[in-house]
């Protein structure tokens, strides 16, 4: 299969679809983490080239002005906020079989439609908790592969386990926190791939 990922830096659902056999390439603005097949630029180059012809497309749009974590600063972004729901829907209206867009919980459920189906790294075989929603075209749910037992997580006494969405402020913490864990991208090569 011909798959684009878009908005990932990291190189890591990439990989997990080169590894599967497919020809994979991810794009975003930044260079990627790992060497590989990567278009650094606008994501709009690739979906709209003429020779575009995406059998799956997996997007990881920028979540800063979608997230509910952030809608404190709604009010003062929303021309910002309107762009990433321009971005978000323009990959959900692609022309192409099979599309999944991940976000965190954010305004899209209310701008467009609630997600196909709530992850958490912990079903994955990490020990951590960060809610990712998956809207789906195309493809079925995304099976858990590890669930890990809830006290490994720090599910007891109320405690929300530590992981990406605990990380303290830093220059670098929106992309720490945009990384897929190797887990879901491996579960997303083997079950959709």
């Amino acid at each position: 299969m011909k798959i684009l990922v878009a908005c990932e830096k990291s190189g890591r659902v990439r990989d997990a679809f080169t590894r599967q056999g497919h020809y994979a390439v991810s794009c975003d603005l930044l260079d990627t983490d790992i060497p590989g097949m990567h278009y650094q630029g606008d994501v709009r180059d690739l979906i709209f080239a003429s020779e575009a012809n995406w059998d799956m497309v997996i997007a990881f749009p920028p979540c800063t002005h979608l997230a509910v974590s952030g809608a404190r600063y709604f009010a003062q972004k929303m021309e910002l906020q309107q762009s990433s729901i321009d971005l978000f829907m323009m990959i959900a209206n692609m022309d192409c079989p099979e599309i999944a867009i991940e976000n965190p919980v954010g305004i899209m459920s209310t701008k467009w439609r609630k997600p196909d189906q709530i992850i958490q790294p912990w079903q994955f075989g990490h020990p951590e908790s960060k809610k990712t929603c998956l809207w789906l075209k195309g493809l079925p749910l995304l099976k858990p592969t590890n669930i890990l037992p809830f006290p490994e997580c720090g599910y007891w006494n109320n405690q929300t386990p530590s992981g990406q969405n605990k990380l303290p402020p830093s220059p670098q913490r929106a992309m720490l926190r945009g990384i897929t864990y190797q887990g879901i991208a491996d579960a997303m090569a083997d079950q959709w791939g």
